[in-house]
């Protein structure tokens, strides 16, 4: 195993949720860990908590116990202002819905992030323009999600999660609106920008097919992730 810091680290999180005068708890004390350009498959029964484990790994939610830790630093002891910059241009999201928005074209979906993070607007047109012809939309620019296949609406989001160059995706079931042989299409992708430009991904996933194909597999039993291969798991 590697003696490098890891990017990313989940450890003991905890999340609790009122529901009316009762307390649930989702996650009892949840580790994980992310090495630089590896791939990590994250497998749970439905309703399990598993996008609640990327909510408080991306930042979207924050944990009842535990801590985030990203690159040695703990997260949550940012501003802010430091956590909208983890969440624009640290990491990307991809998730099972695509969240596009449905009046703008390809590109300009693709191009919101780098707006956000206040970057020149030909820049971010270009930027956009070169990951969506990185992800295979190079003549799709011009389309808008209703004029998209669902493979395509969801290699935009691919697109638009790597604008701003993050070293790490959190891709939440984002292949479980697709046809299995279109979901191979978009893991194939994943693993060629692994390849490629070294980004790590932590893919919650329910297809055992694919989870198989990531380097490690944690399964989220009961509000803990253990890492299959360990005893008990």
């Amino acid at each position: 195993m590697s003696s490098a810091v890891p990017l990313l680290v989940g450890e003991e999180l905890e999340r609790d949720y009122r529901s009316g005068p009762e307390m649930v708890r989702v996650l009892r004390g949840a580790t994980i860990v992310v090495r630089a350009a590896e791939v990590v498959a994250l497998v749970g029964a439905s309703g399990v908590g598993k996008s609640t484990l990327l909510h408080l790994l991306g930042a979207l939610d924050r944990p009842s116990g535990g801590r985030v830790v990203f690159r040695g630093e703990d997260l949550f002891a940012r501003g802010e202002a430091g956590l909208v910059r983890y969440r624009r241009e640290e990491i990307g999201f991809v998730f099972q819905f695509y969240n596009l928005l449905g009046e703008m074209t390809a590109v300009e979906n693709a191009m919101i992030p780098a707006l956000l993070a206040r970057k020149p607007r030909r820049e971010a047109l270009e930027r956009a323009q070169e990951v969506l012809a990185e992800v295979g939309l190079g003549d799709r620019f011009r389309h808008r999600p209703g004029e998209l296949s669902g493979g395509e609406q969801q290699r935009v989001a691919i697109a638009r999660a790597l604008v701003n160059g993050p070293g790490l995706i959190l891709a939440d079931e984002p292949t479980g609106n697709l046809d299995p042989k279109t979901s191979e299409v978009i893991y194939d992708l994943f693993l060629r920008l692994q390849a490629e430009r070294g980004i790590a991904f932590l893919i919650a996933t329910h297809n055992p097919d694919l989870a198989r194909r990531a380097e490690r597999v944690y399964r989220l039993v009961e509000g803990r992730a253990r890492e299959l291969g360990e005893a008990g798991a």
